[in-house]
Order: structure tokens, then sequence, then C-alpha cells
């Protein structure tokens, strides 16, 4: 009855196509959707996956997440130093700043202050240049930081620092370094480009030495956003953070709880959640329509042939069979589908900079989706099936 059931359907190609479809669609969207969140989420944290060999991240207290910080007083790396079972501990500042071409173009960048001494935070640089040329006096290193076109100076000299006027139009040329830029009326060089991570949102990054840093922004009582400790050896980050709670009155977190609160400071704070949510319910809503339309006109077009199996001896449970069978065939179809669709334009979307990754349970979303898609598709056709009375084979109708 089963083998009946599948040739049942394969008989009827425009109804199966159609169901193979929507399932589909319900797996590539969701799946895409995931992926999505799951995209943004990672590049939120990227600073701290930036730094892997930072152990606990301390902070003002009232700071959960990268994205949203406050400053603390300069007292506050000495306290963190004192404290037994800390091997070291180095500053890093973050701000904001308006940064000015040679043409007169202004960006919005992140400025990043690493420690003087280590340079710890600044990531690897392109072709190899090694991060000491930062320590030069009034160097910077700039990334994209997961944007497109926002480094870019004027291709002439000519129209570099005009002083006529800004010049908007003029042909540019990526930044390079030996460029100069202007930081709150401090003129910086450029001295590399480094390789960090995308962030999320985007936004051009600027990294400096921890002096520079509090040289070229805004001034502040409090320059000091992180401590970045690394632990002695034998050390859990996990009760070093602690320690370091109960006795600096600072919070501190070990990398990978660090990178838990930023997620949930974004679940509970950014609006890109609620586009995911609107996109999940939209695939929901149309995978369930398409599939359960159509399923529920392939049920109805052969009810001549269920009552035909239920005149035979059939009963309720092997009719059910038969239509979750067709649906399984379906879903099995159209997830594999679904999945390979989405990792094919996943490559597409990671070459764009778009904030895609395919995790191990991104799949698992998308099918968990199907299944629920599929079984509602599955009992709403059923009704029409049990309630069938098999008279009707011999009445005619």
């Amino acid at each position: 009855m089963l083998r009946v059931a599948i040739k049942m359907l394969m008989g009827d190609r425009a109804k199966y196509a159609g169901l193979i479809f929507g399932i589909a669609f319900t797996s590539f969207l969701v799946t895409f959707a995931a992926s999505y969140f799951t995209g943004f989420m990672t590049r939120g944290f990227a600073l701290v996956s930036e730094n892997p060999t930072v152990d606990v991240w301390v902070m003002d207290p009232a700071v959960h997440s990268v994205e949203k910080t406050a400053n603390m007083a300069a007292s506050a790396l000495d306290r963190v130093r004192s404290i037994e079972g800390v091997r070291s501990a180095v500053p890093m500042a973050l701000g904001t700043a308006e940064v000015r071409f040679p043409n007169g173009v202004f960006q919005s960048f992140q400025i990043i202050g690493v420690d003087d001494a280590t340079l710890a935070g600044v990531p690897p640089l392109k072709d190899g240049v090694s991060t000491t040329v930062l320590r030069t006096p009034d160097s910077v290193i700039v990334d994209p930081g997961g944007t497109s076109g926002k480094l870019q100076t004027p291709q002439l000299r000519t129209d570099q620092w005009p002083g006529g006027g800004p010049r908007l139009d003029v042909p540019t040329r990526s930044l390079a370094v030996g460029d100069d830029l202007l930081v709150n009326d401090r003129h910086v060089t450029v001295v590399g480009r480094s390789e960090a991570l995308p962030r999320f949102p985007p936004r051009p990054l600027l990294y400096t030495t921890y002096s520079s840093a509090s040289r070229i922004l805004l001034p502040e009582r409090r320059r000091l956003t992180f401590v970045l400790v690394i632990a002695a050896p034998g050390v859990a980050a996990s009760s070093l953070a602690s320690r370091i709670e109960s006795r600096a009155g600072l919070r501190a977190r070990a990398a990978d709880d660090f990178k838990s609160d930023t997620v949930w400071w974004f679940l509970a704070n950014s609006e890109d959640v609620g586009d995911i949510a609107a996109m999940l319910t939209l695939a929901m809503s149309v995978g369930l329509g398409v599939t359960g339309i159509m399923l529920y006109m392939f049920t109805t077009e052969n009810l001549k042939q269920y009552a035909v199996f239920k005149a035979m001896g059939a009963t309720s449970s092997t009719l059910l069979a038969m239509i979750f069978v067709q649906v399984c065939l379906c879903a099995l179809l159209g997830t594999g589908l679904g999945l390979g669709l989405c990792a094919l334009v996943g490559q597409f979307a990671s070459e764009f900079e778009y904030p895609f990754r395919m995790m191990w349970f991104t799949p698992l979303v998308g099918s968990t989706m199907v299944l629920v898609v599929s079984v509602v598709a599955a009992i709403i056709s059923a009704g029409p099936v049990l309630k069938l009375d098999p008279s009707v084979v011999f009445t005619g109708r």
C-alpha cells in the first residue's frame, strides 16, 4: 500500500513538484535566516574572537556586551594586576571618531587603542607587515570592519587636503601605507591594513596604541574600556573572573562567557532579531500554505482511490500511513534541495561580506521547521480521508 501511495504521488507531477517546492522553500529560508542570525552574532563578538589568548575580560559593572561599553578609571588596571592568579593584564580603549580623508570626506570609525608595550589586541596585518610598525608616532592601522568602499582616499596628490574646500567627486583608491588621515584635528599616518574579523554592525576600524588613542580621541576623564587578562598557569578563567569581581569591584567574564553575554545583549536589543523572526514567520507561512494546499488538493482529488482502498478493507491507520509516506518523501527531497541551495547561496554571500555562517545546528533548525510544516499539512489533509465513506465509489460521487 505504501508503494501504491508513492506511485499515486508521482503520478500527479504538478502537485508533486509543488509539494517539493513548498518544502524546499521552507527549508532554504529557515536555514538561511538561522545562518544569518549566527553570522551576525559571531560578528557581534568579533573583538573577543580576535584575542584568543585573553582568558578574562574586565569591564565596568554595567557593561554586558562588546557593542555597548562604558569606560573605567585608569586605577582599575592596577587593581586587576594586583590580584593573585593574574599573569598579565593590559589595557584596551574603545572610542568613536569622525575621520576625515584628504579630500574632505569624513567617515565614522571605531578607534581601538591597544597596549603600547605588548600591542596585544592588534590583529595580523596584510602582506606580512609586523605589528611593531604601530609604535611609530601618530601611526594607525585601518581595516574595513565588514564594510565596503569606506576606506577610499584621493587617487591624485593634487586632490589631497585641498585648500579651496572639499573635493568629494574626485577619483579615489583604497587607503595604503603612507596615507594621511585627520582624526579630531590630529594628523595620523596609515602604517598598515589589518585582517581583522568583520564586525556587526559593520564599521571601519582604526587600531592605534593606547597613548595615541588618548591623544586623538576627544578628551575624557576615563579612557580605559577593557582590561585584558591572561591567567597564570593552572588557574581557570572562570574562577579568576569570580576572584577579580569580588576583589576589584569590576565585572569580569571569561572569554566564552563574554561572547554569550554579547549574544544575549543582541537578542534583547538588536532590531535585526525582529527581522529574523519576521523572515522565519514568512517562511513558515508560505511553506505551510503551499505544502498544505498542494497536499490537500492532491488528497481530495484522489478520494475515490482512497475510498476503493477503504472498501477493500484498508484501515484508517493504513490510509494515514499512505498520506504520511507521501509527505515524508516530499519532505526528504525538499529539505535536501533547500539545504543545498542555502549552502550554495551562502558561498556567494560570504564573498560579498554578508554575515552568513552555516553552523552545525542551522540545518537542524531548518529540518525541524520542515517537519512541523509537513506534519501540520498531513494532519489537515488526513481529515477528508478519515471521514470518507466507501459508498462514494458506488454512488458515483
